[in-house]
């Protein structure tokens, strides 16, 4: 399943409710779920399939949840599921313990438990990612995870953070990636997750060591993918962020099929190939393209692109505006001769 998104938009007024409880059970779990303002309701659900995981985005109107006995017995997901609260408030509770959750709060809660969960400021939209992850596969005792369900977790610094900021970049990247990329992903977020959750309880050795080399590059490779339009990104400047040495960076990337400064310029050369074949910025002249990724010298630029892809950034941009042109009737950018 590639990245998917929903919304009540396309339902009547009358049954938006409705659909969105359905649409909660079966993305989801089954659960109770209520609210005190139907009329109006408002909802957009999103999912994207990692594998392993799976990674859920909801925004809806004040409602309540809860997952009861019953509904348990009649079947659902053996998952921890984590949730992070990207805009306003919400509550939830399971077992001996409550958490209130703002916006960048995490919490865990397991679905084969009873939890209660809700929104209720009315007029407001509370939007959240939910990371849904079997129980088998986290690389912590359950008992440990046990001890902070329901419990609010430290995200702003960190492997909380960088757990966060993680799933944010999947929210935002996932509709980018192929299969092969996001089975990768999914095996990457467990071992953040467990990783996190290893931190919270203090307990960080219970994680294999050979977790933490690949969580770091994740780190690595995450900064890399936020930070690729700062022409100051260089090896130094990732080293000097991750607090470790410039021989640590470039150990981590031993083993990989290219250096860290191979991997900075292989995205930058793909975002501009990407960017050089969007008919809406065919006005844009390939250099400013180019140095918007940071690659702010034309030969050198052009020079790569060329050994990357065979041909030069001009001839790219023209053979993709005549491809586009083949589905329109008219495209300005196709009356260009390609200069070399």
């Amino acid at each position: 399943m590639i990245w998917q998104g929903v919304s009540a938009a396309a339902v009547t007024e009358a049954d938006r409710f409705e659909w969105f409880t359905q649409t909660l059970a079966s993305a989801v779990m089954p659960l109770a779920v209520s609210t005190d303002h139907t009329t109006g309701f408002h909802a957009e659900a999103a999912a994207v399939d990692l594998g392993t995981a799976q990674i859920s985005r909801f925004a809806h109107s004040p409602l309540r949840s809860r997952r009861t006995e019953a509904l348990i017995r009649r079947g659902g997901p053996e998952q921890y599921q984590l949730g992070m609260v990207t805009r306003n408030t919400m509550q939830i509770s399971q077992g001996d313990h409550a958490a209130t959750l703002t916006a960048g709060d995490m919490v865990v809660w397991d679905t084969s438990r009873p939890f209660e969960a809700g929104a209720f400021a009315p007029g407001s939209t509370v939007q959240a990612l939910i990371l849904h992850v079997p129980r088998t596969t986290l690389s912590l005792r359950a008992h440990r995870v046990d001890r902070i369900l329901g419990q609010r977790l430290k995200a702003g610094s960190g492997l909380g953070a960088v757990l966060a900021n993680f799933l944010t970049t999947l929210d935002t990247y996932g509709p980018d990636c192929g299969q092969r990329e996001r089975d990768r992903l999914g095996a990457v977020v467990l071992e953040l997750t467990s990783a996190c959750l290893a931190q919270q309880l203090g307990v960080l050795d219970e994680v294999p060591p050979e977790a933490h080399p690949h969580t770091l590059l994740e780190q690595v490779n995450a900064f890399i993918q936020h930070n690729l339009a700062d022409a100051d990104l260089t090896p130094r400047l990732i080293a000097a962020h991750h607090n470790i040495s410039l021989r640590s960076l470039y150990a981590l990337f031993e083993g990989q099929e290219e250096s860290v400064a191979a991997s900075i310029r292989r995205h930058r050369l793909e975002r501009c190939h990407t960017d050089l074949a969007r008919p809406e910025l065919c006005g844009h002249p390939v250099q400013a393209i180019a140095s918007r990724w940071g690659l702010a010298n034309p030969p050198a630029f052009s020079r790569a692109f060329r050994e990357a892809y065979g041909v030069t950034p001009t001839e790219h941009r023209y053979q993709a505006m005549r491809s586009n042109a083949a589905h329109k009737d008219k495209d300005v950018c196709t009356s260009r001769t390609p200069t070399r």
